[in-house]
């Protein structure tokens, strides 16, 4: 298969309004329910850690990271990571995922938490965060809060809420 002329920039503020219809379409009105969408809603993500993929002006991708703290630790939250359906399944969201983690290392952040499927994000070093250790404000299935380190040795005293 020929590779797609993508390309990925930091978020703008400019991106704002696309990436909300993307993820109106991909995930619908049930992404306000989430309780993971419940820490976003207080504190911005930030631009210079979140990506956008393009296909020519085409928006078909984001990601975003959002400063927290766990127990007390700062660290960041992961997502959404959304992909246009047409365009999954051909690496968007490997590279924008990529992109995201590399310049959260560059920035010197330490932890990165989301909640999603191990078998997908294990692939960029996530680990299912063991039960107990930390805690979300709503329900959320402990097996799919995942960490990683970004800095080795960085999750091992963090326990407690995390919240913005």
């Amino acid at each position: 298969m020929t590779e797609l002329p993508l390309t990925l920039a930091p978020e703008t503020p400019a991106d704002d309004a696309a990436i909300e219809r993307l993820h109106q379409r991909t995930f619908g009105p049930g992404r306000f329910a989430r309780t993971a969408f419940r820490i976003r809603e207080q504190a911005p993500h930030a631009l210079a850690l979140s990506f956008t993929a393009r296909l020519g002006s085409m928006l078909v991708g984001s990601v975003r990271l959002t400063p927290v703290h766990a127990g007390g630790a700062p660290a960041l939250l992961l997502g959404p990571l959304t992909v246009e359906p047409p365009f999954r399944s051909v690496g968007i969201g490997a590279r924008l995922m990529e992109a995201a983690l590399a310049t959260a290392t560059a920035g010197g952040h330490r932890l990165v938490f989301l909640v999603g499927d191990a078998s997908y994000y294990g692939r960029f070093g996530f680990r299912p965060v063991p039960a107990g250790r930390v805690s979300l404000p709503g329900p959320a299935d402990p097996a799919r809060i995942l960490v990683a380190e970004l800095v080795p040795g960085a999750f091992a005293e963090v326990a407690g809420a995390i919240g913005a």
